[in-house]
């Protein structure tokens, strides 16, 4: 991991800025004395740090996974840097802090992504598809603007699932202009709310990164589980039922095969494209992570998600 950027933008020994609160745990020395040791990082790395003589009524209290403003001393401390805290607090709505500093992020705002989705959902013609679609988007939106797409693997970013399904929606998009006998409301639906019963599936906090699964998301999956959804949004919304099962459908099938977690197959055109077309950009953004940082003319270690294999980097750029 390299150097924290807090360290690197620091002037002489002070650093001061913004970072993520890894671990947390108040101490005492041999003294007697309490003190405060923390791992802090952003997305370039890490650094211990301990407050001395902390007071939870003077310095307040802090958890993991949040973010606060530091000040402090960079030290030594066998052979590596530590930061001397001086001053710390919790961070408030007033502060205008860049999160892709501080996590992996999706490259494009999650509040635009969320439009481009509801306003794809808006243009439907099919009025129950575009009901049921947006009903699910604006209940769902305040996760929607955070959640990762995956625990460990594509998308493991704040707003990687909006990013993901903004990603396919792109692709479909086109995919219905080439073919117009596709019902494009349909594969429009069906990409928006594929993944959106990874909102449940997985565990993420305020920072939008993925801490595991739910028990709901161990036992059932995110691909039941949004069957599930769809059925009960339907009925609530009156939804005819042939509708609310192809939508099913395509939510069923979307991994394709039983040993990704589909129990049916695509079965009809538009279920198919978006099978495939969530293969691709899962496994197009595997092997850009995985290639990234290579020098050319390297090859990659293998990748347990691209079927084990190894990826080469080539110079050639058109």
């Amino acid at each position: 991991m390299a150097r924290m950027k807090l360290l690197s933008d620091a002037k002489g020994n002070t650093a001061e800025g913004y970072c993520i609160v890894k671990s947390v745990a108040v101490k005492s020395n041999i003294k007697g004395a309490s003190y405060l040791d923390l791992i802090l990082a952003d997305r370039d790395g890490e650094i211990s740090a301990k407050l001395w003589d902390y007071d939870r009524m003077t310095h307040g209290e802090y958890d993991p996974d949040t973010v606060v403003k530091v000040r402090g001393t960079i030290t030594i401390w066998k052979e590596a840097e530590q930061l001397k805290v001086d001053r710390i607090r919790n961070v408030t709505g007033e502060d205008d802090v860049d999160m892709s500093l501080l996590i992996p992020c999706a490259p494009f705002d999650s509040e635009w992504m969320y439009d481009e989705l509801y306003r794809c959902a808006e243009d439907f013609t099919d009025i129950d598809l575009k009901r049921l679609t947006q009903y699910l988007l604006r209940e769902n939106k305040e996760k929607l603007l955070r959640w990762p797409a995956a625990f460990k693997l594509h998308h493991a970013l704040r707003g990687g699932l909006l990013y993901h399904t903004y990603t396919i929606l792109r692709l479909a998009k086109s995919v219905c202009g080439i073919y117009p006998a596709l019902d494009s409301d349909l594969v429009y639906s069906g990409v928006i709310l594929h993944d959106i019963a990874k909102l449940t599936e997985l565990e993420a906090g305020e920072l939008g990164l993925a801490s595991g699964y739910t028990a709901q998301g161990q036992l059932i999956g995110h691909i039941t589980l949004g069957v599930a959804m769809i059925g009960k949004a339907a009925a609530e919304l009156m939804v005819p039922d042939e509708l609310c099962m192809l939508l099913q459908h395509m939510l069923l099938s979307h991994h394709g095969v039983p040993e990704y977690g589909s129990a049916r197959p695509p079965m009809f055109p538009e279920a198919e494209v978006l099978s495939q077309l969530d293969m691709l950009d899962s496994r197009l953004f595997e092997m850009f992570e995985a290639l990234s940082g290579l020098e050319k003319g390297a090859f990659t270690e293998r990748v347990w998600a691209l079927d084990n294999r190894q990826l080469y980097r080539h110079g050639h750029n058109g």
